[in-house]
């Protein structure tokens, strides 16, 4: 029997994203999934639209703005698959997108989530940013990809086209097994937006499960569609998300060391943006932190909830030192003896 299959698309606002995005996501989908939208208290005129257009599309309208992860946990606790596809609503699906991932998933139970390909939208032969060929992150929390290092998106030229195990699989466009989503509790509603979908990936990991990169399934990003990605709202949330992740997740004797290393770099990350004239990215690296020691003690009873065993994938050295210092401007010029 063929798995149920259901592409979930949140939309918050996003009218020129469903009305540029959704015909194709439609006509791509239709022999294997059921399309939703998930629509997080929009108050332009996008749930109006899709109901004249598109009257056969389910809409899940949750009550409030909640972010991504509240608005998918409430949204995802009213679907009924076997598995679900997160997906971006500013994304252009490319043929037989769903196929090969699901088959993939298939022969092997092990695998928990996964990600196709990404190229950027608007610049088709370069990986987007959001993704790219698949996550991982170093040994001091800094997430990167296959693909993109920092602000560095590499040409597509078939040099990550193998199936592989990765760390995170991109938010953007995730496909993960329902049951073992309701069973970890979904996203983790404390992120709002950003890296929630790398702490999901983490806590499958800690569960003994893989993350994966299908490169036979392919998608077009626009990105950035709800901030930008000069905003200093998005700096903030990845300060402070990235800290939690790191206390929440990491291993017991490597908590203290990683952490005082990361006050050290946020630091020199903080007075890089004050001496390029970025005050209100300078100002949302010090929120960032004090939301953190704020809120700790709410953050600690969620690290004693999870297993901190060691995992997999993850990059044994500083790709902050090896990309500014060391020159080593793509993934393939990373060590791969430092990867575990």
């Amino acid at each position: 029997m063929m798995p149920r299959v259901a592409v979930v698309i949140l939309n918050w606002n996003g009218r020129k994203f469903l009305e540029k995005f959704l015909p194709l996501v439609i006509e791509r989908s239709k022999d294997e999934a059921e399309v939703i939208i998930a629509d997080n208290a929009s108050v332009d005129d996008s749930v109006a639209f899709l109901e004249k257009n598109y009257p056969e599309i389910r809409i899940i309208q949750n009550e409030t703005n909640g972010g991504f992860s509240k608005g998918y946990n409430d949204a995802l606790a009213k679907v009924d698959a076997d598995y679900y596809v997160l997906l971006n609503s500013d994304i252009e699906v490319g043929e037989q997108w769903i196929e090969p991932i699901i088959d993939l998933m298939e022969q092997d139970h092990t695998i928990a989530a996964c990600q196709p390909k990404i190229l950027a939208y608007q610049e088709p032969a370069r990986f987007e940013y959001a993704g790219a060929a698949g996550g991982y992150i170093d040994k001091y929390g800094y997430p990167f990809c296959r693909g993109r290092l920092f602000q560095n998106l590499e040409e597509d030229k078939g040099q990550y086209d193998d199936v592989k195990e990765i760390f995170w699989a991109t938010g953007a466009c995730m496909f993960v097994r329902a049951e073992l989503y309701h069973k970890l509790d979904g996203l983790d509603e404390d992120f709002f937006a950003h890296m929630e979908e790398i702490d999901f990936c983490w806590r499958l990991k800690n569960k003994g499960f893989k993350i994966m990169y299908c490169p036979d399934s392919v998608i077009y990003h626009v990105g950035g569609g709800t901030l930008p990605k000069n905003s200093s709202r998005k700096t903030y949330l990845n300060f402070r998300n990235n800290t939690f992740l790191m206390y929440k997740n990491l291993p017991d004797r490597l908590l203290f060391r990683v952490f005082v290393a990361r006050y050290f770099l946020d630091a020199i990350a903080a007075l890089k943006f004050l001496a390029e004239g970025g005050f209100s990215d300078f100002v949302a690296v010090l929120k960032a932190h004090v939301h953190f020691w704020k809120n700790h003690a709410r953050f600690k009873k969620k690290r004693h909830k999870h297993h901190h065993d060691p995992v997999s994938m993850v990059y044994k050295g500083n790709i902050v030192f090896d990309y500014f210092l060391k020159g080593k401007k793509r993934f393939s010029d990373l060590d791969e003896e430092n990867f575990s």
